[in-house]
């Protein structure tokens, strides 16, 4: 998310940075590609102009252009505006009612609703560890119910039985009732959504509102749609008064204008940003990270919640130890391969650090992707338990006999095995309190990664 943006602005920055002193007039020149750079993200015209307008006035104050530094000065400006724009902090959800307590949630067809109803619920149970059951009042296409179903018997979450040809408000009513039966904290009802906005949609909406009087009426839209996903917002909060936004499909989107109007345009917060379609990949957005990661300067923070969440502490621990010994195998390596796949691979990780289209361009002009994790797994798996222990072992029958397990060329194999040995000299180092680069990847590995 925000990839063009981010590397249009660090260019932006960068130049502004090489400056010694800045005056009135390159600062206005400065903006004037920055506004572009928005524009060009697919942010409407009316936020680009008030966005501008807002800094103007401070960036070219006197306390900036005398400033030994005056391009971070500007960095600084724009990242507390975007923070401003975007909301200050999370809203998280809001529970504050008698349970069952009623989330609603909105939108057009084919926006992601039922997806992100299983990854709110299953997020509701883990963080807020709150029973959470899931309604689908979509009668309207065809096997809406059955997909909700499926999703919640595959993660676990309670749903309410299916039965046919009942209407929205007699399903909601039922609800209700069985809620209170089965010790349900939270509901999630997933309305039926439209190829457009119509009258009929909005009635019954309306009307299921009235019923569950939600905490939450939340919208669910689609962020590659861009400002058409911002005149949605604008409809749908005219008509039922929203509270919040999620936005899905964030990881496919390079450009990130809907988030950055979004909030402008309704005045309402984004409750969390879709990023994969793993039920685990729903994040809550927190402006002030955002921000960062728009001005590419990473979200550290985020990085770390997510190690903490998806990590195995146990596995932490053993290569931890390990490393104190000396000892890193392949077997060490393989966990370190898993435990990045579980964190959505390179790109997953990589999305989050400081400087994130630099490196992002070192591994395209190297063609590293994310297939060498998945074929570098299946090597490994393909050797014995001596040759994971003792790479050193590995002669060229066993090379042989390793690709042909592993389906992959022999090249590869050779590959890998170099890549080990710098992996594993470079955790020796670790182990004895040396100092790695910090930065990019090491040209060093990236070659072996090619």
């Amino acid at each position: 998310m925000f990839e063009n943006l981010t590397n249009k602005l660090e260019n932006i920055f960068s130049n502004l940075k090489k400056a010694p002193s800045l005056n009135e007039e390159q600062v206005d020149s400065g903006l004037k590609e920055i506004r572009q750079a928005l524009l060009e993200a697919d942010v409407s015209l009316p936020f680009a102009k008030d966005f501008i307008q807002n800094i103007k006035p401070k960036a070219i104050g006197q306390e900036i252009i005398r400033s030994t530094s005056p391009g971070q000065m500007i960095v600084k400006i724009v990242n507390d505006e975007l923070i401003k724009v975007l909301g200050v902090k999370n809203q998280e959800l809001n529970f504050n009612a008698v349970p069952p307590v009623s989330l609603l949630l909105v939108g057009l067809q084919g926006s992601g609703k039922t997806t992100t109803a299983t990854k709110l619920a299953k997020h509701i149970e883990k963080k807020f560890k709150k029973k959470t059951m899931l309604v689908s009042l979509d009668v309207y296409r065809p096997a809406a119910q059955e997909q909700l179903k499926i999703l919640a018997e595959k993660n676990n979450i309670v749903n309410l039985p299916i039965v046919e040809k009942q209407l929205p408000l007699d399903i909601t009513k039922r609800a209700l009732g069985a809620a209170n039966l089965n010790g349900s904290d939270v509901i999630i009802f997933d309305t039926a959504g439209r190829t457009q906005i119509d009258l009929n949609m909005m009635t019954e909406i309306k009307q299921i509102k009235e019923l569950t009087k939600p905490t939450e009426t939340i919208l669910v839209a689609d962020s590659l749609t861009g400002q058409i996903a911002v005149n949605i917002a604008k409809e749908f909060d005219s008509a039922v008064d929203i509270s919040g936004i999620i936005l899905t499909r964030v990881d496919g989107d390079g450009r990130g204008g809907a988030a950055l109007s979004m909030k402008g345009v309704t005045g309402k917060p984004i409750k969390y940003i879709g990023v994969g379609e793993k039920v685990e990949d729903l994040e809550a957005f927190h402006p002030d990270r955002i921000a960062n990661r728009i001005l590419g300067m990473g979200d550290i923070v985020s990085l770390v919640e997510k190690a903490s969440q998806d990590l195995d502490e146990e596995k932490i621990k053993k290569t931890e130890d390990e490393l104190k010994q000396g000892a890193f195998t392949m077997n060490s390596y393989l966990d370190q391969l898993r435990q990045m796949k579980k964190m959505g691979g390179m790109e997953g990780v990589m999305s989050m650090m400081p400087g994130v289209s630099k490196v992002k361009e070192q591994m395209k002009n190297s063609s590293i992707d994310e297939d060498f994790l998945t074929a570098n797994e299946a090597i490994i798996l393909s050797m014995t338990k001596k040759e994971r222990e003792n790479p050193k072992i590995i002669s060229g029958s066993r090379r042989k006999r390793i690709s042909e397990g592993a389906g992959v060329d022999v090249s590869k194999i050779n590959k890998l095995l170099k890549q080990f040995k710098m992996m594993s000299d470079m955790m020796k180092k670790v182990s004895k309190g040396k100092k790695i680069p910090s930065g990019a990847i090491p040209d060093e590995i990236l070659n072996q990664l090619k």
